[in-house]
């Protein structure tokens, strides 16, 4: 017979004992069974945590639960569960916590990781196999690149998940909690290193340092080859958000697990639906964060099938259109005419757009580009010197900018057989220069996204006409390119749309 969950009984405590924490605290069933000593992190009593009113008055404060159990009702699973109404950031979360608990999760997460998983349990003599995590970290190196990946998705500093070999296949078969007093005692003095590394690098200032007013995340990859920002976009960034009281932190893709540590989520790499910049967007959101992009921007602007139906909807000027399918091919030329151009929904950079100039070659195409995606683009094409990409941040225009065709070629980029890509020169314009049609066009189609950062791609037709091309959200904002004209004020702007998105959350979780 399943037991009910006891009640927790709350005791009032001497609120003086807990008045001076630090924004880090680390919550434990019994202070005096916790053996890992973390320099400058308050350890404390889940019932302190739970009854002490100065605790609940505070704000921005990180809650480590290391409880014994997350058991529905239980103590552990109170100290998340009142750690998310008092808006403190509990790790795990009361979702996490449930998440672990789903057999179905589980078993989709051991088919999303099936090539790491088998990869590392490869040369196992065993049919099973128990693997800790702590923080992310295995005390066995070989098993460090899978710990951090169940640690990305299931976030809780102690973790045991246990595989087992089914006909020559292993499989997740569950995970949870591990707690504190269960860690084996050779493995302690590795697990105190691993907690102090992991605590170590959330402390970006000293003691005497005035803590800064808010913590920015940027997502960025220095080795992609077409990143959003350059570097030097990057240190102007940065720089201005120090400016303001930001303080900034560079992130990669391995790094999902410290999403909850900040204020705000900038992603400077480009983004896809099936790819890590929406896991973090996602992530971000649900955390509370400010998230430029965020994952409704990334959903719409990056399939052209939506941008085309939304564009049409809302009666937006763009050229001659047609949604594809197996049963309208006939139609494109009658449509379009010839030549036209021929774009995967979820196309970038250039890639999987295609200029189609004769019949045979058009249903080559359309049928190559059927096999991946039920529906692709056709449009007109309209031969221009430039295309017009007008930044759009927070529903007002940000940067004016006309991008050039590349070197012979009929796009704004040429991918080369080699890999390489050739860019046209571009050319900054102030935003009071640019045709005032063309801003209007542009921030109006922006606006039917969201009030986030995008460019919007523009052709400016013989007759002084313009008519949108697509909308990108996450647009190039390079140094000595998109910011020769607004400089540092552009990169301002941006880092006080962050701070008045802040301030209005800050101010709505002040409201009794």
């Amino acid at each position: 017979m399943k037991r009910a969950a006891q009640p927790v009984r709350l005791e009032t405590v001497d609120t003086k004992a807990t008045a001076e924490v630090p924004n880090t605290i680390i919550v434990v069933d019994n202070p005096k069974d916790f053996a890992l000593g973390v320099p400058n992190v308050k350890v404390i009593s889940a019932r302190n945590y739970l009854s002490d009113g100065s605790l609940q008055a505070r704000r921005r404060l990180k809650v480590f639960n290391l409880c014994k159990s997350y058991r529905y009702q239980s103590v552990g699973y109170y100290v998340s569960l009142l750690a998310e109404a008092r808006g403190h950031r509990p790790l795990p979360s009361v979702a996490t916590i449930q998440d672990m608990k789903l057999q179905t999760l589980i078993r989709l997460t051991s088919e999303e990781l099936d090539e790491l998983i088998q990869k590392t349990l490869s040369t196992m003599p065993t049919n099973e196999v128990e693997l800790h995590i702590y923080f992310g970290r295995s005390v066995y190196s070989m098993y460090e690149r899978l710990a951090l990946q169940l640690f990305n998705l299931f976030q809780a500093p102690f973790l045991r998940a246990d595989f087992a070999k089914r006909e020559g296949t292993w499989e997740l078969q569950a995970i949870g909690p591990i707690a504190a007093n269960e860690i084996p005692a050779h493995e302690i003095p590795h697990v105190i290193g691993f907690c102090r590394e992991y605590f170590a690098g959330r402390r970006r200032v000293s003691a005497k340092e005035k803590p800064a007013r808010y913590e920015l995340a940027i997502l960025w990859d220095a080795k992609e080859k077409t990143s959003p920002s350059d570097e030097k976009a990057i240190k102007r960034i940065t720089r201005a958000a120090e400016a303001k009281d930001l303080n900034v932190e560079i992130l990669g893709k391995d790094d999902y697990a410290r999403i909850g540590e900040f204020d705000a989520l900038l992603i400077r790499e480009t983004t896809a639906v099936n790819h890590h910049t929406y896991r973090f967007a996602r992530r971000a959101a649900a955390e509370g964060l400010v998230v430029i992009d965020d994952p409704h921007s990334i959903l719409r602007c990056t399939n052209k099938v939506y941008l085309a139906e939304l564009l049409a909807r809302h009666q937006i000027p763009t050229p001659k259109t047609l949604v594809v399918h197996d049963d309208n091919i006939a139609l494109i030329q009658k449509t379009l005419g010839l030549p036209c151009v021929l774009k995967q929904p979820d196309s970038s950079f250039s890639q999987g757009v295609v200029r189609v100039e004769t019949k045979d070659r058009l249903v080559s195409v359309v049928e190559d580009y059927l096999e991946k995606s039920e529906l692709v683009i056709a449009q007109e094409y309209i031969p221009t010197e430039f295309d017009w990409r007008v930044g759009v941040l927070d529903k007002k225009p940000l940067f004016v900018c006309k991008y050039f065709m590349a070197r012979r070629h009929w796009q704004i980029v040429k991918n080369e057989d080699d890999g390489d890509k050739d860019f046209g020169r571009v050319e900054c314009v102030a935003i009071e220069d640019a045709p005032h049609e063309l801003i209007r066009v542009a921030v109006g189609a922006a606006n039917l996204i969201g009030d986030g950062l995008y460019g919007v791609d523009v052709k400016q037709l013989a007759d002084n006409k313009f008519v949108v091309i697509e909308i990108n959200d996450n647009p190039n904002i390079d140094a000595g390119y998109e910011d020769s004209v607004g400089k540092d004020s552009l990169y301002a702007r941006l880092i006080d749309v962050f701070i008045r998105r802040l301030e209005a959350r800050t101010d709505r979780s002040a409201r009794p």
